[in-house]
């Protein structure tokens, strides 16, 4: 099982430029407990360490392993969503930026946007201020399309697929967007409308 360790707590402390002193303020502990742990000549009480993730605006989880995602999507832009499928129990989860996300015991790495290619063309058609998106894929329960989703500046539009049935649906046309196609052997793909 992992700790927190002193180097994780100096290295966020000082992500937000802030002094011993002041993370000490916020805690309500003395400065001399905060260079304790930085210095690793003792180490938080399991009873601090929510609080001390929430000082240094992590979650415990980051905070215990030391992997922690910036959000730079601090606008909330729905294109530049991101998507995480748990390869266990298909969860998926959409966020405005990356994160720190687990699910069946695992941490979940972001999906990477593949390389178009004629295997995963989404295809899309406009009808009557409608998308009709479709594509020629296998539905199998071992290969299929897990989900389809439009998303444009302010809104995120999702159809959940399941294997057997056919890969398409209708999105409103909302603006310019992406449109985006997730394969559970291939990954994630994508066309911009």
């Amino acid at each position: 099982m992992s700790y927190v360790t002193g180097k994780i707590i100096k290295e966020l402390r000082e992500r937000k430029n802030m002094t011993q002193k002041q993370l000490s303020d916020k805690m309500q502990i003395s400065d001399k407990t905060i260079s304790k742990w930085e210095t690793e000549r003792g180490l938080p009480d399991i009873g601090l360490i929510e609080n001390l993730a929430k000082c240094l605006d992590v979650s415990v989880a980051e905070l215990l392993t030391g992997e922690y995602a910036v959000n730079s999507n601090r606008s909330a832009n729905m294109r530049k969503a991101k998507f995480y499928v748990c390869p266990i129990c298909g969860n998926v989860i959409q966020s405005t930026g990356e994160g720190t996300f687990s699910c069946c015991g695992i941490t979940l790495p972001v999906l990477q946007v593949e390389e178009d290619d004629q295997r995963h063309e989404i295809q899309v058609e406009l009808i009557d201020h409608e998308y009709y998106v479709h594509m020629n894929h296998a539905m199998s329960k071992e290969h299929y399309i897990s989900f389809l989703a439009y998303a444009t500046s302010d809104r995120m539009q999702f159809v959940k697929l399941y294997p057997e049935q056919n890969v398409e649906c209708w999105f409103t046309k909302r603006g310019h967007g992406t449109i985006y196609a997730y394969c559970n052997q291939h990954g994630l793909y994508r066309v911009n409308v």
